[in-house]
């Protein structure tokens, strides 16, 4: 049995939910207090951070690598398109996404100056790549999808985003919210207490 060492608040466990939901994999979850980690949970990642899967004998920390053994693992429904250079630019939009979302998110959190501008001007290039292409994973739902889905509605949580500024970002995401596996994630996250 899979166990999956989870937040419910963090938004990188929400992409191997997501995955794990998608793939029909059924897991167990262990809970984890961010706000007072257990010192075990160092045992399974040094750097004492969630998620971590555990399968059989394999500990395996960090939510892209869990995505991609979970794709590799549980090839059915296929998350990863099978034109090789559509999977390049899925694998890309993941390894991309500090740059391209997650570190002007986390400013934005802290309350670093210039955040909120910054991180606007993240969201409209979001919104201009899906006036493009109705999906980051490019034709069809994915990884990359599911990697960048999660800071969407905490953002809208934390940082009261209006997503209708962004009218592609808010297509995407009601394509994403018809999924079962993303809709039970925004459940999950409209749930959260700020």
């Amino acid at each position: 049995m899979i166990t999956l060492y989870d937040a419910d608040r963090c938004p990188f466990c929400a992409r191997v939910r997501i995955v794990l939901a998608e793939k029909e994999v059924e897991y167990e979850t262990v809970q984890i207090d961010l706000a007072n980690r257990p010192a075990w949970i160092y045992e399974k990642n040094p750097l004492g951070k969630v998620p971590v899967l555990e399968d059989g004998s394999l500990c395996l920390p960090e939510s892209a690598v869990i995505m991609e053994y979970l794709e590799e693992r549980y090839p059915e429904p296929a998350l990863l398109p099978e034109d090789p250079a559509e999977r390049a630019l899925a694998r890309y939009a993941l390894w991309s996404f500090d740059d391209l979302l997650g570190d002007d998110y986390y400013a934005r959190r802290r309350g670093d100056e210039g955040a909120e501008a910054t991180l606007a001007r993240r969201l409209a290039d979001l919104d201009r790549r899906l006036e493009a292409v109705p999906w980051l994973t490019g034709r069809a739902y994915g990884l990359a999808d599911i990697g960048y889905v999660p800071w969407i509605p905490r953002a809208q949580m934390y940082f009261d985003l209006d997503v209708e500024a962004y009218p592609a970002l808010a297509g995407w995401l009601g394509r994403l919210s018809a999924r079962p596996a993303v809709a039970a994630e925004l459940d999950l996250v409209a749930g959260l207490v700020r």
